[in-house]
């Protein structure tokens, strides 16, 4: 996606897209310079900041496994999906469980653009055009009404994308409450969410240095939460231990099932994500 003067309607090539920068971190193509002239700008502050997004997408994968394999979800509800790029949330699911159903939603018009691409490969998958702050606007969907059955359990996915809330620090556990609400039981609760460093961690400045470099670049309104905070989200779901005889939790990301030994200690980027997986008795 090189070509600015033919971008999609009612995408703007020359401003930088939250979307489109997690994209070129993950080695995508659906780019344009200027966000790859605001990611350079990041690395140049934090050069390990590509490594959080690999981290989340490795979450997405390993929580994606556990459910359509040990919990034998094979529904999936992606809110806030963002660009299509390798091993999105259908092909890790269907590979698992080929009859397994997913609908994408986002409000990015150009991740529009290419959500609409997916459902010409796949007859299972799904994409509408929806705000994860209007809940409504999802969960009332005729899409999602119909594509999925209500009354079997469904996985929701909030994936890196409520930390990206504007207004009341509040306002996303709302959004997570009416979810659940409307939820058949047996469902689940994916989320991964920046996270506010405890205290003497050593990770206080580098998450000020995201802020600030959000704060003074193309990007606005990123929201770090504590530990607590985060969990509060889940509304006293089930958390799934992270690990073997692990208790309950909110863990970073990389602590959540990891596919083996970590070999090194995890770096700056890779510790200010956190998340867990909830499930709905």
């Amino acid at each position: 996606m090189s070509d600015e003067l033919n971008a999609p309607p009612g995408v703007d090539p020359y401003r930088a897209s939250v979307a489109r920068i997690y994209d070129y971190l993950l080695g995508g193509k659906d780019n344009y310079e200027v966000d790859r002239q605001e990611a350079a700008r990041i690395f140049e502050k934090m050069p390990e900041l590509a490594d959080a997004a690999r981290e989340n997408r490795a979450f997405l994968i390993r929580a994606i496994r556990f459910l359509a394999t040990n919990a034998g979800v094979t529904q999936f509800l992606d809110c806030g999906s963002g660009l299509p790029t390798a091993e999105n949330v259908h092909q890790v699911a269907q590979r698992i469980r080929p009859e397994a159903k997913v609908v994408y939603s986002d409000y990015d018009p150009i991740v529009a653009a290419n959500g609409r691409a997916l459902l010409e490969d796949n007859s299972l998958t799904r994409y509408i055009q929806a705000d994860i702050y209007e809940p409504g606007g999802i969960l009332d969907s005729e899409v999602v009404r119909s594509h999925l059955n209500w009354d079997e359990p469904i996985a929701v996915l909030f994936v890196a994308t409520l930390h990206h809330h504007k207004g009341e620090r509040g306002r996303p556990a709302e959004v997570t409450a009416e979810f659940l609400d409307r939820l058949p039981s047996g469902s689940y609760l994916v989320i991964s969410h920046l996270i506010e460093p405890d205290e003497g961690s050593g990770d206080e400045e580098a998450v000020a240095q995201l802020r600030e470099i959000v704060r003074t670049g193309s990007l606005r309104g990123v929201v770090a939460r504590s530990r607590s905070e985060i969990r509060e989200l889940f509304h006293g779901t089930e958390l799934v231990p992270p690990g073997p005889d692990a208790a309950p939790e909110v863990v970073t990301l990389t602590d959540w099932w990891p596919d083996g030994p970590l070999l090194k200690p995890a770096n700056v980027a890779q510790r200010i994500m956190a998340g867990g997986v909830g499930r709905k008795p």
